[in-house]
Protein backbone atom coordinates (compact mmCIF):
# COMPACT_ATOMS: atom_id res chain seq x y z
CA UNK A 1 0.00 0.00 0.00
CA UNK A 2 0.86 3.60 0.52
CA UNK A 3 2.82 2.54 3.27
CA UNK A 4 5.17 0.43 1.32
CA UNK A 5 4.94 2.81 -1.05
CA UNK A 6 6.87 5.56 0.87
CA UNK A 7 9.89 3.03 2.38
CA UNK A 8 10.53 2.02 -0.83
CA UNK A 9 11.03 5.76 -2.32
CA UNK A 10 12.65 6.68 1.43
CA UNK A 11 15.08 3.43 0.41
CA UNK A 12 15.96 4.64 -3.16
CA UNK A 13 16.52 7.96 -1.45
CA UNK A 14 19.13 6.66 0.58
CA UNK A 15 21.00 4.60 -1.63
CA UNK A 16 21.09 7.86 -3.67
CA UNK A 17 22.75 9.88 -1.35
CA UNK A 18 25.36 6.90 -0.32
CA UNK A 19 26.04 6.52 -3.75
CA UNK A 20 26.43 10.37 -4.42
CA UNK A 21 28.16 10.61 -0.62
CA UNK A 22 30.78 7.58 -2.73
CA UNK A 23 31.20 9.75 -5.75
CA UNK A 24 32.63 12.83 -4.10
CA UNK A 25 35.21 11.46 -1.77
CA UNK A 26 36.67 9.34 -5.35
CA UNK A 27 37.07 13.16 -6.17
CA UNK A 28 38.39 14.26 -3.32
CA UNK A 29 40.55 11.20 -3.17
CA UNK A 30 41.97 11.62 -6.89
CA UNK A 31 42.07 15.82 -6.34
CA UNK A 32 44.31 15.40 -3.51
CA UNK A 33 47.09 13.31 -5.37
CA UNK A 34 47.25 15.82 -8.10
CA UNK A 35 47.39 18.91 -6.07
CA UNK A 36 50.19 16.39 -4.40
CA UNK A 37 51.78 15.64 -7.75
CA UNK A 38 51.49 19.35 -8.64
CA UNK A 39 52.18 21.43 -6.02
CA UNK A 40 52.97 19.91 -2.51
CA UNK A 41 56.57 19.81 -2.82
CA UNK A 42 57.06 23.48 -3.73
CA UNK A 43 54.41 24.73 -1.04
CA UNK A 44 56.27 22.56 1.64
CA UNK A 45 59.55 24.41 0.68
CA UNK A 46 57.40 27.64 1.01
CA UNK A 47 56.09 27.07 4.28
CA UNK A 48 58.62 25.87 5.50
CA UNK A 49 61.06 28.69 5.06
CA UNK A 50 57.96 31.31 6.07
CA UNK A 51 57.55 29.44 9.80
CA UNK A 52 61.57 29.65 10.10
CA UNK A 53 60.69 33.55 9.98
CA UNK A 54 58.17 33.00 12.72
CA UNK A 55 58.12 32.88 16.48
CA UNK A 56 57.82 28.85 15.49
CA UNK A 57 61.39 28.66 14.09
CA UNK A 58 62.61 25.91 16.38
CA UNK A 59 59.85 23.56 14.82
CA UNK A 60 61.22 24.33 11.28
CA UNK A 61 64.62 23.99 12.61
CA UNK A 62 64.08 20.60 13.97
CA UNK A 63 62.59 19.14 10.84
CA UNK A 64 65.54 20.50 8.67
CA UNK A 65 67.82 18.88 11.31
CA UNK A 66 65.97 15.60 11.21
CA UNK A 67 66.41 15.87 7.20
CA UNK A 68 69.92 16.32 7.21
CA UNK A 69 70.16 12.96 9.01
CA UNK A 70 67.80 11.15 7.10
CA UNK A 71 69.10 12.58 3.81
CA UNK A 72 70.63 8.99 2.33
CA UNK A 73 67.18 6.66 3.41
CA UNK A 74 65.58 7.36 0.32
CA UNK A 75 68.37 6.50 -1.59
CA UNK A 76 68.40 2.78 0.79
CA UNK A 77 65.19 1.59 0.07
CA UNK A 78 62.70 4.18 1.86
CA UNK A 79 60.96 3.96 4.65
CA UNK A 80 57.66 2.28 3.60
CA UNK A 81 54.20 2.38 5.64
CA UNK A 82 51.82 -0.42 5.02
CA UNK A 83 49.51 1.60 7.05
CA UNK A 84 49.53 4.52 4.28
CA UNK A 85 49.22 1.68 1.46
CA UNK A 86 46.08 0.97 3.06
CA UNK A 87 44.32 3.99 3.75
CA UNK A 88 40.74 3.94 2.37
CA UNK A 89 41.52 6.87 0.26
CA UNK A 90 43.35 4.85 -2.28
CA UNK A 91 40.42 2.81 -2.65
CA UNK A 92 38.59 5.55 -3.60
CA UNK A 93 40.73 6.80 -5.61
CA UNK A 94 41.14 3.57 -7.30
CA UNK A 95 37.14 3.17 -7.87
CA UNK A 96 37.16 6.70 -9.39
CA UNK A 97 38.32 5.51 -13.13
CA UNK A 98 38.28 2.51 -12.07
CA UNK A 99 41.97 1.18 -11.86
CA UNK A 100 42.73 -2.48 -12.35
CA UNK A 101 46.02 -4.94 -11.97
CA UNK A 102 45.93 -8.23 -13.96
CA UNK A 103 48.32 -10.35 -13.14
CA UNK A 104 49.65 -13.15 -15.50
CA UNK A 105 52.36 -15.01 -14.38
CA UNK A 106 53.49 -15.79 -11.18
CA UNK A 107 57.01 -14.40 -9.37
CA UNK A 108 59.96 -15.89 -7.47
CA UNK A 109 60.39 -14.23 -4.29
CA UNK A 110 63.89 -15.44 -4.71
CA UNK A 111 64.23 -13.69 -7.63
CA UNK A 112 64.65 -10.02 -7.58
CA UNK A 113 62.62 -7.66 -10.62
CA UNK A 114 62.75 -4.37 -12.85
CA UNK A 115 59.09 -3.68 -13.86
CA UNK A 116 58.77 -1.51 -17.75
CA UNK A 117 55.66 0.35 -16.55
CA UNK A 118 54.06 1.97 -20.40
CA UNK A 119 53.07 4.29 -20.77
CA UNK A 120 54.06 7.09 -18.66
CA UNK A 121 50.77 9.44 -19.57
CA UNK A 122 50.65 12.66 -17.65
CA UNK A 123 50.72 11.60 -14.01
CA UNK A 124 51.47 7.88 -14.21
CA UNK A 125 48.23 7.25 -12.04
CA UNK A 126 47.71 3.37 -12.46
CA UNK A 127 51.59 3.13 -11.55
CA UNK A 128 50.78 4.68 -8.84
CA UNK A 129 47.75 2.94 -7.95
CA UNK A 130 48.57 -0.52 -8.51
CA UNK A 131 52.54 -0.58 -6.82
CA UNK A 132 52.68 2.39 -4.25
CA UNK A 133 49.02 1.75 -2.47
CA UNK A 134 47.47 -1.52 -2.08
CA UNK A 135 44.05 -0.68 -3.04
CA UNK A 136 44.20 -3.37 -6.42
CA UNK A 137 45.61 -5.91 -4.05
CA UNK A 138 49.48 -5.87 -5.19
CA UNK A 139 50.62 -7.82 -2.16
CA UNK A 140 47.79 -10.68 -2.79
CA UNK A 141 48.55 -10.83 -6.35
CA UNK A 142 51.96 -11.22 -5.55
CA UNK A 143 53.17 -12.60 -2.09
CA UNK A 144 56.35 -11.97 -0.96
CA UNK A 145 57.09 -9.57 -3.59
CA UNK A 146 57.80 -5.66 -2.25
CA UNK A 147 57.10 -3.17 -5.47
CA UNK A 148 59.16 0.00 -5.19
CA UNK A 149 57.82 2.87 -7.57
CA UNK A 150 60.99 4.70 -9.06
CA UNK A 151 60.29 8.78 -10.06
CA UNK A 152 63.03 11.50 -9.64
CA UNK A 153 65.31 11.98 -7.37
CA UNK A 154 64.05 15.66 -6.94
CA UNK A 155 61.47 15.14 -5.51
CA UNK A 156 62.91 13.39 -2.81
CA UNK A 157 64.72 17.20 -1.77
CA UNK A 158 61.72 18.53 -1.08
CA UNK A 159 60.41 18.78 3.02
CA UNK A 160 57.02 16.63 3.95
CA UNK A 161 56.99 15.05 0.04
CA UNK A 162 59.40 13.10 0.15
CA UNK A 163 58.60 11.40 3.70
CA UNK A 164 54.69 11.40 1.86
CA UNK A 165 56.06 9.86 -1.07
CA UNK A 166 58.89 7.54 0.95
CA UNK A 167 55.40 5.95 2.67
CA UNK A 168 54.34 4.94 -0.34
CA UNK A 169 57.25 2.23 -1.47
CA UNK A 170 58.26 5.29 -3.49
CA UNK A 171 62.11 5.25 -4.34
CA UNK A 172 64.47 7.74 -6.32
CA UNK A 173 65.10 6.16 -10.35
CA UNK A 174 68.44 6.38 -10.06
CA UNK A 175 71.57 4.17 -10.07
CA UNK A 176 72.50 4.70 -6.34
CA UNK A 177 68.72 3.63 -5.16
CA UNK A 178 68.06 0.91 -7.63
CA UNK A 179 71.52 -0.72 -7.02
CA UNK A 180 71.03 -1.03 -3.50
CA UNK A 181 67.33 -2.25 -3.34
CA UNK A 182 68.67 -5.13 -6.08
CA UNK A 183 71.94 -5.73 -4.57
CA UNK A 184 71.62 -4.75 -0.04
CA UNK A 185 68.02 -5.92 0.16
CA UNK A 186 67.64 -9.40 -0.49
CA UNK A 187 65.32 -10.95 -2.65
CA UNK A 188 61.69 -10.48 -3.61
CA UNK A 189 62.29 -6.67 -4.74
CA UNK A 190 60.27 -5.40 -7.95
CA UNK A 191 61.61 -2.15 -8.79
CA UNK A 192 58.93 -0.68 -11.29
CA UNK A 193 60.71 2.13 -14.19
CA UNK A 194 58.03 4.19 -16.15
CA UNK A 195 60.81 3.46 -18.85
CA UNK A 196 59.57 5.99 -21.34
CA UNK A 197 59.46 9.33 -18.73
CA UNK A 198 59.15 12.58 -19.75
CA UNK A 199 59.95 12.11 -23.16
CA UNK A 200 56.90 9.75 -23.51
CA UNK A 201 54.69 11.79 -21.69
CA UNK A 202 54.98 14.58 -24.18
CA UNK A 203 53.48 12.33 -26.96
CA UNK A 204 50.69 10.99 -24.76
CA UNK A 205 47.17 11.66 -25.86
CA UNK A 206 43.81 9.82 -25.52
CA UNK A 207 43.16 6.99 -28.60
CA UNK A 208 47.27 6.97 -29.01
CA UNK A 209 49.30 3.77 -27.79
CA UNK A 210 52.55 4.43 -28.00
CA UNK A 211 56.05 4.08 -26.27
CA UNK A 212 59.46 5.56 -25.81
CA UNK A 213 61.69 2.80 -25.79
CA UNK A 214 63.53 2.20 -28.93
CA UNK A 215 66.83 3.91 -27.54
CA UNK A 216 65.84 3.49 -23.52
CA UNK A 217 68.41 0.58 -22.70
CA UNK A 218 69.43 1.33 -19.08
CA UNK A 219 67.29 -0.22 -17.23
CA UNK A 220 68.17 -3.12 -19.46
CA UNK A 221 71.86 -2.96 -18.47
CA UNK A 222 70.97 -2.74 -14.79
CA UNK A 223 69.27 -5.79 -14.68
CA UNK A 224 71.86 -7.18 -16.13
CA UNK A 225 74.06 -5.92 -13.60
CA UNK A 226 72.06 -7.26 -10.73
CA UNK A 227 70.62 -10.56 -12.34
CA UNK A 228 67.40 -9.08 -12.05
CA UNK A 229 64.71 -10.32 -14.39
CA UNK A 230 62.69 -8.00 -16.61
CA UNK A 231 58.84 -7.63 -16.81
CA UNK A 232 56.66 -5.31 -19.35
CA UNK A 233 53.48 -3.78 -18.15
CA UNK A 234 51.65 -2.27 -19.90
CA UNK A 235 48.49 0.07 -18.61
CA UNK A 236 45.51 0.28 -21.40
CA UNK A 237 43.71 3.52 -20.56
CA UNK A 238 46.65 5.32 -19.17
CA UNK A 239 46.89 7.97 -22.13
CA UNK A 240 42.85 8.54 -21.78
CA UNK A 241 42.26 10.53 -18.92
CA UNK A 242 43.86 13.93 -20.11
CA UNK A 243 43.71 15.92 -22.90
CA UNK A 244 47.15 17.38 -24.15
CA UNK A 245 48.16 19.58 -26.44
CA UNK A 246 50.84 18.54 -28.90
CA UNK A 247 53.53 20.23 -30.04
CA UNK A 248 55.48 19.48 -33.58
CA UNK A 249 58.70 18.52 -33.22
CA UNK A 250 60.58 21.74 -34.76
CA UNK A 251 58.17 24.30 -33.20
CA UNK A 252 58.89 26.90 -30.01
CA UNK A 253 56.96 24.75 -27.53
CA UNK A 254 58.37 21.45 -28.42
CA UNK A 255 61.67 23.40 -27.95
CA UNK A 256 61.09 24.87 -24.41
CA UNK A 257 59.49 21.19 -23.23
CA UNK A 258 62.91 19.26 -24.68
CA UNK A 259 65.01 22.12 -22.44
CA UNK A 260 63.07 21.81 -19.08
CA UNK A 261 63.39 17.93 -19.66
CA UNK A 262 67.02 18.36 -20.39
CA UNK A 263 67.76 20.84 -17.38
CA UNK A 264 65.20 19.95 -14.97
CA UNK A 265 64.43 16.41 -15.50
CA UNK A 266 60.73 16.78 -16.49
CA UNK A 267 58.62 18.42 -19.25
CA UNK A 268 55.85 20.75 -19.12
CA UNK A 269 52.85 19.70 -20.55
CA UNK A 270 49.76 21.86 -21.26
CA UNK A 271 46.95 19.30 -20.38
CA UNK A 272 43.58 19.48 -19.27
CA UNK A 273 40.72 17.15 -17.62
CA UNK A 274 37.47 17.69 -16.58
CA UNK A 275 36.18 20.19 -13.97
CA UNK A 276 35.51 19.55 -9.95
CA UNK A 277 32.02 19.87 -9.89
CA UNK A 278 30.94 18.79 -13.93
CA UNK A 279 32.78 16.69 -16.19
CA UNK A 280 31.47 18.85 -19.41
CA UNK A 281 34.36 21.77 -17.68
CA UNK A 282 37.53 21.87 -18.10
CA UNK A 283 40.04 21.39 -15.02
CA UNK A 284 42.84 19.34 -13.15
CA UNK A 285 40.44 16.16 -12.25
CA UNK A 286 41.37 13.42 -15.01
CA UNK A 287 38.54 11.76 -16.93
CA UNK A 288 36.86 8.72 -14.94
CA UNK A 289 38.24 6.32 -17.66
CA UNK A 290 39.11 2.86 -17.19
CA UNK A 291 42.83 2.01 -16.59
CA UNK A 292 44.23 -1.42 -16.82
CA UNK A 293 47.13 -2.49 -15.35
CA UNK A 294 48.87 -5.92 -17.28
CA UNK A 295 51.47 -7.51 -15.78
CA UNK A 296 53.52 -9.66 -18.55
CA UNK A 297 55.60 -12.73 -17.77
CA UNK A 298 59.32 -12.20 -16.17
CA UNK A 299 61.99 -12.70 -18.72
CA UNK A 300 65.19 -14.71 -16.92
CA UNK A 301 67.84 -12.20 -16.99
CA UNK A 302 71.69 -13.66 -16.53
CA UNK A 303 73.74 -11.83 -13.81
CA UNK A 304 76.74 -10.27 -15.74
CA UNK A 305 79.24 -7.57 -13.84
CA UNK A 306 79.79 -5.56 -17.13
CA UNK A 307 77.32 -6.15 -20.11
CA UNK A 308 78.72 -5.56 -23.42
CA UNK A 309 76.39 -3.43 -25.47
CA UNK A 310 75.73 -6.85 -27.59
CA UNK A 311 74.30 -8.22 -24.59
CA UNK A 312 72.15 -5.47 -23.71
CA UNK A 313 70.89 -4.98 -27.27
CA UNK A 314 70.10 -8.73 -27.39
CA UNK A 315 68.06 -8.44 -23.85
CA UNK A 316 66.45 -5.34 -24.57
CA UNK A 317 65.26 -6.63 -28.63
CA UNK A 318 63.53 -9.78 -26.05
CA UNK A 319 62.14 -7.41 -23.47
CA UNK A 320 60.50 -5.26 -27.11
CA UNK A 321 59.00 -8.20 -28.56
CA UNK A 322 57.74 -9.47 -25.44
CA UNK A 323 55.96 -5.62 -24.35
CA UNK A 324 54.65 -6.17 -28.01
CA UNK A 325 53.12 -9.39 -27.70
CA UNK A 326 51.61 -8.51 -24.54
CA UNK A 327 50.08 -5.63 -25.41
CA UNK A 328 48.65 -7.68 -28.88
CA UNK A 329 47.19 -10.00 -26.33
CA UNK A 330 45.19 -7.90 -24.44
CA UNK A 331 44.32 -5.00 -26.60
CA UNK A 332 40.79 -6.24 -27.82
CA UNK A 333 40.15 -7.84 -24.13
CA UNK A 334 40.67 -3.80 -23.05
CA UNK A 335 38.72 -2.35 -25.40
CA UNK A 336 41.40 -1.76 -27.99
CA UNK A 337 40.21 -2.57 -32.15
CA UNK A 338 42.60 -5.94 -33.26
CA UNK A 339 43.66 -3.81 -35.61
CA UNK A 340 45.81 -1.34 -33.06
CA UNK A 341 49.23 -1.37 -33.29
CA UNK A 342 52.24 -0.54 -30.42
CA UNK A 343 53.97 2.18 -31.54
CA UNK A 344 57.69 1.70 -30.55
CA UNK A 345 59.91 5.06 -31.29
Amino acid sequence: GTGSSILSALQDLFWLSKSKVEKQLQIISVLQWVLTFLIMGVACTLILMYILCTDCWAIAALYLAWLVFDWNTPKKGGRRSQWVRNWAIWRYFRDYFPIRLVKTHNLLTTRNYIFGYHPHGIMGLGAFCNFSTEATGVSQKFPGIRPYLATLAGNFRMPILRDYLMSGGICPVNRDSIDYILSKNGSGNAIIIVVGGAAESLNCTPGKNSVTLKNRKGFVKLALRHGADLVPVYSFGENEVYKQVIFEEGSWGRWVQKKFQKHIGFAPCIFHGRGLFSSNTWGLLPYSKPITTVVGEPITIPKIDNPSQKEVDFYHSIYVDSLIKLFDKYKSKFGLPETEVLEVN
